[in-house]
């Protein structure tokens, strides 16, 4: 028997303080992999946006609109290989109206070159394209509302005021999935013309955005400067971002929720040591007359030392894999699963990285070595005559 299996066995003395501690460390690495997926899951469409797209916007916030012929000015810039444009629609299911969902007004026949991470059947898009009230939904909205190909569907807008004959009513004519992680799959995409036909005249022709495709995705920062030259002396300046910046320009508004996660996080870390540390201190007290004989036949301060580190990195370890087993279904095919469906336009892709789990792993026999240190400390200091003296 060596050293480390017979300290490992020492974590079997005290079976329901182990047991216990185990479990409390289990509950922390659950819990971290929650919180690191939620921020990975929040941040995602920043994370893997494309890098030859840029957004161009109204120069003072992003729910003014454009005029729709800023679009033609964008096309022929140089170093743009083409480009779309989109407004936000507002549009609700009246039948459940606590689920949301994004709803935008796009142009059928650019959109989806442009966002070519969006795939949509072939014969669907087509059926789209050729009707004009149409609509292409994600899967995981086609799930949630239970629509399919087919449907005849009302939605209300809280921005849009609906046409004469009475209201918005769309037909199913596709749904798309996702290629990137950057798609959100909960999303419904329905013809401009069709929203601007049926809006009064003075307010038709506006655009909320424009995307476009650049030809050197390394040159995607310098091109929004060029885009936003094209308009300084017009009557609507803008802003223009590569995707990755306009994504992470809505973060901004969460960045206090962010950091509250990130405090969370490390608040859940500490208790977890602290709770390690609590259950390594009483072992080294039960043990003091152990290793009192343990020095009085020869054994040396670091051989102490070595005992009570890997009896901690042994408890780290274990609860690190119970947490982790536990975790990864709870948070990826429980938890994921119903925010995908319910909550998909903040989390489009709620997974657990893989990563994160070998983190977890790491983390919780790194802070089990981190817990062991002063009780390791103390029993090293423990004099050999007091230690044989003790009686457990």
């Amino acid at each position: 028997m060596t050293f480390a299996s017979l300290a490992a066995r020492n974590v079997l003395r005290n079976k329901v303080r182990t047991v216990l501690t185990i479990m409390g460390v289990a509950v922390a690495i659950v819990t971290f992999l929650l919180l690191r997926t939620v921020l990975s899951s929040w941040t995602a469409a920043a994370d893997f946006a494309a890098k030859d797209r840029v957004v161009t916007r109204h120069k003072i916030t992003f729910v003014m609109p454009l005029p729709k012929r800023y679009i033609d000015q964008v096309r022929q810039t140089p170093g743009v290989k083409t480009a779309t444009y989109a407004n936000w629609f507002g549009g609700r299911n009246p039948n459940k109206e606590d689920q949301f969902f994004g709803t935008f007004a796009v142009d059928p026949d650019t959109y989806f070159v442009v966002y070519d991470d969006i795939a949509v059947p072939e014969g669907d898009l087509k059926a789209f394209k050729e009707d004009k009230r149409g609509v292409i939904l994600g899967d995981v909205l086609a799930k949630s509302m239970e629509w399919k190909v087919g449907d005849e569907i009302t939605l209300e807008s809280g921005i849009y005021a609906p046409p004469a004959d009475s209201q918005w009513t769309f037909t199913v004519r596709g749904i798309y999935t996702a290629k990137s992680r950057a798609v959100d799959r909960s999303s419904l995409l329905l013809h401009w013309d069709y929203m601007n036909d049926s809006l009064p005249e003075g307010r038709r022709d506006a655009i909320g955005w424009v995307v476009s495709r650049v030809t050197d995705p390394s040159q995607s920062a310098g091109m929004g400067v060029t885009l936003d030259k094209l308009f300084d002396d017009q009557d609507v300046q803008t802003l223009s971002q590569d995707e990755h910046s306009f994504n992470a320009s809505f973060l901004a508004g969460f960045s206090a929720v962010l950091k509250a996660i990130n405090f969370v996080t490390l608040a859940i870390l500490l208790i977890m040591t602290l709770i390690m540390a609590n259950t390594i201190a009483m072992g080294v007290r039960e043990r003091t007359s152990e290793y009192g004989t343990m020095r009085a036949i020869g054994f040396m301060p670091k051989h102490i030392v070595f005992f009570v580190v890997i009896e901690a990195a042994v408890l780290g370890l274990l609860g690190g894999i119970v947490g982790v087993a536990i975790g990864y279904p709870f948070v990826e095919r429980g938890l994921g699963r119903y925010l995908e469906e319910n909550m998909g336009t903040l989390f489009p892709f709620f997974r657990v990285p893989p990563l994160m789990m070998v983190a977890a792993l790491g983390l919780s026999v790194m802070l089990g070595l981190l817990a062991s240190v002063i009780p390791a400390y103390l029993a090293t200091r423990i004099r050999v005559t007091d230690a044989l003296r003790r009686v457990v």
